[in-house]
């Protein structure tokens, strides 16, 4: 069985020199490959969330380097470049009573644009999206 749910990757990150750069070369040294990220900040620290080649070993090794590192379970839809198709395909999941928590970009080398979504209720979501025109990108397609 195909799984739609990708293990997205977090580190929490204080806000000090260095402390990103580490983080990029601890999985550069790993061989994981960072396919999308999304870095968002309060004053005492980031929260970098990543899309990458090996999730779990990508969370072993930020441990062991000494970071707070967690998986966390998002849907990744790609969209045709096409003027309010996220507007259509969120007002479906908002309409369904699904709080979306956040999204981001993905890049994906393909035509189309990806986004990664992290929703309240994902299999619900996901059958949602599943019934729209969007495809939703399975765990291995991002592994390779």
């Amino acid at each position: 069985e195909v799984t739609m749910f990708i293990n997205q990757l977090s580190v929490f990150i204080e806000n000090r020199e260095g402390r990103l750069d580490k983080v990029l070369a601890t999985l550069k040294n790993n061989d994981i490959n960072i396919v999308s990220l999304s870095l968002a900040d309060s004053s005492d620290y980031g929260l970098l969330r990543m899309i990458v080649s090996d999730p779990a070993k990508g969370k072993a090794v930020l441990k062991e380097a000494g970071f707070t590192a967690m998986l966390t379970e998002v849907l990744v839809v790609k969209l045709s470049h096409k003027v309010g198709q996220l507007q259509v395909l969120l007002a479906k999941i908002c309409k369904a009573g699904i709080n979306i928590d956040y999204m981001y970009a993905l890049a994906t080398g393909s035509d189309d644009a990806s986004i990664v979504i992290k929703t309240a209720d994902l299999k619900k979501a996901a059958e949602i999206l599943g019934e729209t025109e969007v495809e939703l990108i399975p765990a291995k397609e991002l592994e390779n």
